[in-house]
């Protein structure tokens, strides 16, 4: 077996145009319990975006081979999972997924029709892990719940607004562009604003009233961390997944400061006496520290894809050679859905 592959690595921070390298490098060895997947395509998340901007703590020094989602077919599997060779799945990578193979453990992986394209396959590891997660384990959405999700065009908003919808909650979706507002109605959301348009806390009292929201899903931080903890009624949970609005500035503790400014100042015993809840998630960790977690996660949106309860929506497929537009395309915020990158 060839020993060697291509990898997309990220030599350098900065611009998506010079940050990439197309290159040889060592083909992964998979451990006893992980398989070995020929990758068809990667998917993009933010994290990338950060990564490659220098402003992702978790990223592997330079250079490296970024990438959590993939989907390609299993050539090497443990003894356990020998009915997964040769099927076309999704996984969940720790790092590693820019290349032409990459390893994943069984827990973090789904079997997946060819009726996905690479995009649709791909929203199923990071994105949909990341929803199921925070909805489910993390917390707990509940039937009849007001449920507020920033960036709900983009794919980890996407996969919520499906599992919200199909928990029987009243969505009430965020973003940036008009179009992606129309979307998001055509989509099914109750309500769809444009933040950039509307101060969505007066719109959302005005239309509702004060502190409507049971449930928050914040992947931006910043100034909109102060105006969703207003928002939360008696019960609520914020929900803080990313920290988009420090996207492009510059690195370091000047930033930090400013990004913990506009956050502002959380007391615990205001939590208590509102009955009120902030919850982090980072699923790398989880991925980390509990697996059972991720794959019971993996277990359960099998099912939901199975069932067609779930749609991962795609927000368009590139070649390889095209990685640093589709960079600049998640990164201008102007993407909707989940967008990959094929290699052939």
């Amino acid at each position: 077996m060839n020993t060697t592959m291509r990898a997309a690595v990220l030599v350098q921070h900065g611009d998506a145009q010079n940050a990439f390298d197309i290159r040889p490098v060592g083909r992964p060895t998979p451990k006893n319990d992980e398989l070995l997947i020929r990758v068809e395509g990667f998917g993009l998340n933010f994290a990338d975006v950060m990564a490659r901007r220098g402003l992702y703590r978790d990223a592997p020094p330079l250079p490296s081979i970024l990438g959590y989602d993939l989907v390609g077919e299993v050539v090497m599997a443990p003894e356990t999972h020998q009915h997964l060779l040769r099927k076309r799945v999704a996984a969940m990578s720790r790092f590693g997924g820019y290349a032409e193979y990459a390893v994943a453990l069984p827990g973090a992986v789904f079997e997946v029709g060819e009726h996905l394209d690479t995009a649709q396959a791909c929203a199923l590891g990071t994105q949909y892990c990341t929803a199921w997660h925070a909805a489910f384990q993390a917390t707990n959405m509940h039937p009849g719940d007001t449920v507020l999700i920033h960036a709900a065009a983009g794919g980890v908003g996407t996969a919520l607004l499906q599992l919200a919808q199909w928990r029987g909650c009243k969505t009430i979706a965020l973003a940036g562009h008009d179009d992606k507002v129309e979307h998001l109605l055509k989509s099914g959301a109750d309500m769809a604003i444009n933040y950039r348009k509307t101060d969505y806390r007066q719109h959302i009292e005005a239309q509702l009233k004060r502190t409507p929201i049971d449930l928050s899903f914040n992947s931006v931080a910043g100034t909109t961390f102060k105006s969703d903890l207003k928002l939360l009624r008696p019960g609520g949970r914020l929900v803080l997944f990313g920290m988009s609005q420090r996207s492009g500035k510059r690195s370091g503790k000047l930033a930090l400061l400013r990004l913990l400014w506009d956050m502002g100042v959380v007391i615990p015993m205001m939590l208590v006496a509102g009955s009120r809840s902030i919850v982090g998630v980072n699923v790398l960790r989880i991925a980390d520290h509990r697996p059972d977690l991720l794959a019971e996660t993996a277990r359960q949106l099998q099912t939901l894809l199975t069932d067609r309860h779930i749609h991962p929506v795609s927000g368009g497929v590139f070649t390889v050679d095209q990685l640093a537009e589709a960079h600049q395309l998640l990164e201008s915020g102007k993407s909707m859905g989940k967008i990959a990158v094929k290699w052939t």
